[in-house]
C-alpha cells in the first residue's frame, strides 16, 4: 500500500473506533472494527492496565484503548516532565501520564483523527486534567519545536506508520538532550513466510507494518538514539489467532511451528544523547 492509502485506512478505522466508543457506532475491537467472536483480540489488548490506574478515568478513555501495552507503567515518568504520546487515540495514556508528571509537568497527545481528538478532549474534560493538551497532526511531522519534550511514549501506533524512519527522526528532533523514547509496539523476530506474516499482522494490528526487532534497533540508531533496548511483553502464538487465521484459509496447527514466538508486543526504550552529532 502507498503511504497515503495506509494513512487513509488508519484514519477511517480509528474514526469508526472513536464513534463506537462514544455511542455512534458498533462496539470496537482492538482491530478497530465491529467486534466478532472470530477477531480473537484479547491476547493483545486485555489486562494492560490495572484497576488502580483506570479507576478514576472516564470509561470512554478506557474503552477507546486500542494499544498493545502500557507505556506509562514502564516509562518511569517524573514530576515536572513534559510527555508526548504519539497517536494518542482516546487519551488514556495521556491522562495517566498527566497524573505522573503532576501540575508542574505537561502531557501532550498527538493524533490525526478528528473523531479521536474530539473523544480525547471530552475525556480530558471529564477527568478535569489541566496539564493536558491534544494536538492534531501526523506522527511523521510532529507540530512541536526542537528539544521541547522529555519523554516520548506511544502505544502500538508506530507500526501503523508508512514512513517509520521519519517518525523516529521526528521523535529524536523534539526530544531534549538526554530525553527518553519509551513506547509499546508490535515487533517480529526472525523470518516468517510473507503470506503468513501479512495475515498475522492483520490480526495483530489490522494494517500493521511491524518491524523485525533488529530492523527496529537499526532504525533507532540511524535516527541518532543510543541505549536501545527491546523487551518483549507479550508473545503471540498461532493458536491465539485461530479463528482469524481460519477465515484466511490458514490452520493454526499447521503454521504454528513457523510463527509461534515470532510475533510480540514489546516495550522499546532508547535515549537521545546529551550531546548529539546527528544532523536533524
Amino acid at each position: 500500500m502507498e503511504e497515503t492509502d495506509i494513512k487513509t485506512v488508519v484514519k477511517e478505522r480509528y474514526a469508526r473506533a472513536a464513534l463506537s466508543v462514544s455511542g455512534a457506532g458498533a462496539a470496537a475491537s482492538c482491530c478497530l472494527g465491529p467486534r466478532s467472536q472470530s477477531q480473537c483480540c484479547d491476547p493483545i489488548t486485555s489486562n494492560l492496565y490495572d484497576a488502580a490506574q483506570t479507576g478514576d478515568l472516564p470509561e470512554t478513555a478506557v474503552l477507546a484503548s486500542l494499544g498493545c501495552g502500557n507505556p506509562t507503567a514502564l516509562a518511569e515518568l517524573k514530576q515536572g516532565e513534559v510527555v508526548l504520546d504519539l497517536g494518542s487515540g482516546g487519551g488514556i495514556d495521556v491522562l495517566l501520564s498527566a497524573k505522573r508528571v503532576g501540575a508542574t509537568g505537561k502531557a501532550f497527545g498527538l493524533d490525526m483523527t478528528d473523531e479521536m481528538l474530539a473523544l480525547a478532549r471530552d475525556n480530558q474534560r471529564k477527568a478535569g486534567a489541566q496539564n493536558v493538551e491534544f494536538l492534531k497532526g501526523d506522527i511523521e511531522n510532529i507540530p512541536l519545536p526542537d528539544g521541547s519534550i522529555d519523554v516520548i511514549i506511544s502505544n502500538c501506533v508506530i507500526n501503523l506508520a508508512a514512513d517509520k524512519d521519519r517518525v523516529l527522526r521526528e521523535a529524536f528532533r523534539v526530544l531534549r538532550p538526554g530525553g527518553r523514547f519509551a513506547v509499546s509496539d508490535v515487533v517480529t523476530k526472525g523470518t516468517v513466510p510473507a503470506g503468513i506474516r501479512d495475515s498475522l499482522l492483520l490480526w495483530v494490528g489490522c494494517v500493521a507494518g511491524a518491524l523485525e526487532m533488529d530492523e527496529y534497533r537499526a532504525k533507532l540508531a540511524a535516527a541518532g538514539f543510543e541505549h536501545i533496548d527491546i523487551e518483549p511483553t507479550r508473545v503471540y502464538c498461532a493458536a491465539d489467532a485461530k479463528e482469524f487465521l481460519r477465515e484466511k484459509g490458514l490452520e493454526a496447527a499447521v503454521i504454528g511451528p513457523q510463527v509461534d514466538g515470532k510475533f510480540m508486543s514489546a516495550f522499546i526504550r532508547a535515549t537521545k544523547p546529551v550531546q548529539s552529532s546527528v544532523r536533524l
